[in-house]
């Protein structure tokens, strides 16, 4: 093995802090296969490219020991916690049409 090759993790971190849309779909992914919990997981993850939880709080003015809370599996945070936090992130919360409502609606399953 290479002693230029990069861990896993640090690689992906760099790809977050380097290509936004890779971040945003990384984001969909958890998000269409996992739940909340699995969403905190992610965001806690993508932090590392925005400086850690620490620069992340002082980029939302959030304190960092909430942010910390409100990153972990447990949490539950607030609209306007994880607007900011995306923001400082380069990304924006967004509602997409579900295809099966339609299907429901014409009578479908």
């Amino acid at each position: 093995m290479s002693g230029r090759s990069k861990p896993h993790e640090d690689a992906t971190i760099e790809n977050f802090r380097r290509d936004p849309a890779f971040a945003a779909e990384y984001l969909n992914a958890v998000l269409e296969d996992g739940g909340q919990a699995e969403l905190l997981t992610a965001l806690r993850y993508m932090a590392g490219a925005f400086g850690g939880v620490a620069g992340l709080a002082e980029q939302t003015a959030l304190n960092a020991t909430t942010l910390y809370c409100t990153l972990s599996p447990q949490g539950n945070p607030e609209l306007r916690n994880l607007t900011a936090i995306l923001k400082a992130m380069g990304m924006r919360l967004a509602v997409q049409p579900d295809g099966g409502l339609r299907q429901r609606l014409d009578g479908g399953a």
